[in-house]
């Protein structure tokens, strides 16, 4: 039983692994450019899948960017003029982290935005809940004649 578990664990740990969708007549010859191409791959999202970059992605599309990328490098452009070139092209979207610009502020600050909203919130409501004021008070001489039989009679 504990070798198969064993065997489970190993093939998930082995299948998490990620899977780079790059094919090998899509690399460069010069690794130090294929290793920038890479780079930038991962910075840029697949636009059918849109939650993997095109380094990760098999769609055509994804494809298509990829050989840009390195078309674009091997003209001698540098990183920023390739996303310059396919932001232009795509747009914003194409971007997995977005700059910090005017359009994306609020993409960039609501996280803040909601967690000095939710302390706020808080605080306003452990301010609203009523304090314990118990507070242990002798009784006066009258209380306690009063109390005296009630007392007398729990003993």
């Amino acid at each position: 039983m504990r070798k198969l578990f064993l065997l489970v664990w190993l093939a998930a740990a082995l299948g998490a692994t990620p899977a780079f969708a790059v094919q090998p007549d899509e690399m460069l010859p010069d690794p130090k450019l294929e290793a920038r191409a890479r780079e930038l791959s991962r910075e840029l999202r697949c636009m059918v899948c849109q939650n993997q970059s095109i380094d990760d992605s098999d769609a055509s599309l994804a494809r298509d960017i990829r050989v840009l990328v390195r078309e674009r490098l091997t003209k001698g452009d540098s990183d920023r003029q390739v996303i310059e070139y396919l932001t232009a092209r795509y747009g914003e979207f194409i971007l997995l982290k977005p700059r910090f610009e005017l359009q994306t502020a609020l993409l960039w600050l609501m996280p803040a935005a909601f967690v000095v909203i939710g302390g706020l919130f808080l605080i306003v409501l452990a301010r609203r809940q009523p304090r314990s004021s118990y507070v242990e008070e002798k009784l006066t001489a009258s209380e306690e004649a009063r109390l005296g039989g009630v007392r007398s009679q729990k003993d």
